[in-house]
């Protein structure tokens, strides 16, 4: 996949700052966001898990937190999705066993 064809169609959060990533190819990707938001700075805000939870969304075909909750893009933190894809673990889906 090239990395103009690489969007997330859906985010999913998972356990202790994690996300699941469904990228247009398929796949589902495995984010742990505990290093970004060591790291501080604009990510420290995710560092809430209610935040963390109800502010995760697709915005600009990536996963994405929406801080004002206006679903303004322009004001929202986003991941580079090139390299969430090339970075991050493929796994199986977590939504499959739920009824």
């Amino acid at each position: 996949m090239d990395c103009s064809s690489t969007r997330v169609l859906q985010a999913v959060p998972g356990a202790n700052f994690t996300v699941y990533a469904y990228f247009s190819d398929g796949t589902i990707h495995l984010l742990d966001a505990k290093p970004l938001i060591e790291k501080g700075g604009v990510f420290s805000a995710l560092s809430d898990e209610e935040f963390f939870s109800s502010r995760l969304t697709v915005m600009n075909d990536t996963v994405a937190w929406d801080v004002s909750g206006t679903r303004d893009a322009a004001q929202c933190i986003d991941l580079d999705p090139w390299a969430l894809y090339q970075d991050t673990p493929v796994v199986s889906d977590p939504l499959q066993d739920v009824a």
